[in-house]
C-alpha cells in the first residue's frame, strides 16, 4: 500500500515557514510552530524536508537570496542604478510597523546563528557579501560613467551600505515611526549623491 500523496507544494511550504522564522527566529521555532504556519503534519513535513527544520529554514534564506539576485538583475539593466538602490532603503521606511519589528532575516540569522551554527551563519554571512558586492559593483560603475560625486573607494562605499542596512534594522525595530526612519534613511543615502 502507498503512502498518502504529497499534497503540499514545497515552496508555498517554505514561504509559510519562513515567516515563522522571520518573526521567531530558527532557535525559537518549533516543529509545531511550522506545522501550524504551513498546514503539513510532522509526516508530510519530513517526508518534503528530510532535513528537517534546518532544511527548511535553509531554503527560506535561500529564498531571500533569489529575491537579492532579483534585485541585482534589475539594478543591471536600470538606467539609474543608485536611485534603485536609493528607493530599496527608502522603502523601509514605508513598510508597516510589523515589518519594521521583524528586520531582515538574512541579517538576524547572522545574529542569532554565532555561536550556534556556524554553517547557517556562514550561509547568512555569504548573502549579505553578495548584497554588498551588488552595491559595490553598481557605485563603481556610476563612478567611472561620472555619475557619483564622492570618490570614496566603492568597496567601503559598498561595505558602508550594508553596514548602514544592518544597522537600520535595529533602528527601525527602536523607532518604527515612518517620519523618523525617513530622515534617517535620507541623511544616511547623502553619501552616495
Amino acid at each position: 500500500m502507498r503512502g498518502r500523496p504529497t499534497i503540499y507544494d514545497d515552496a508555498n511550504i517554505v514561504k509559510k515557514a519562513q515567516e515563522v522564522f522571520w518573526q521567531k527566529g530558527y532557535s525559537a521555532t518549533s516543529l509545531t510552530d511550522l506545522q501550524k504556519a504551513t498546514g503539513a503534519g510532522a509526516g508530510s513535513f519530513y517526508n518534503t524536508f528530510k532535513g528537517g527544520k534546518k532544511e527548511v529554514f535553509k531554503k527560506a534564506i535561500e529564498e531571500r537570496r533569489l529575491t537579492f539576485d532579483a534585485f541585482k538583475i534589475e539594478l543591471g539593466k536600470s538606467e539609474s542604478p543608485l536611485e534603485l538602490i536609493k528607493d530599496f532603503f527608502r522603502s523601509i521606511a514605508s513598510a508597516e510597523e510589523n515589518e519594521h519589528l521583524k528586520g531582515c532575516i538574512i541579517a538576524n540569522t547572522v545574529v542569532e546563528m554565532t555561536f550556534i551554527d556556524e554553517n547557517l551563519e556562514a550561509n547568512a554571512v555569504q548573502i549579505l557579501k553578495e548584497v554588498e558586492q551588488m552595491f559595490t559593483q553598481a557605485i563603481k560603475e556610476e563612478q567611472s560613467k561620472g555619475n557619483l560625486k564622492t570618490q570614496t573607494d566603492p568597496e567601503i562605499l559598498g561595505r558602508y551600505l550594508i553596514t548602514f542596512w544592518c544597522g537600520l534594522n535595529t533602528l527601525r525595530r527602536m523607532f518604527p515611526d515612518k517620519n523618523i526612519l525617513k530622515n534617517q534613511i535620507e541623511m544616511q543615502l547623502a553619501v552616495i549623491s
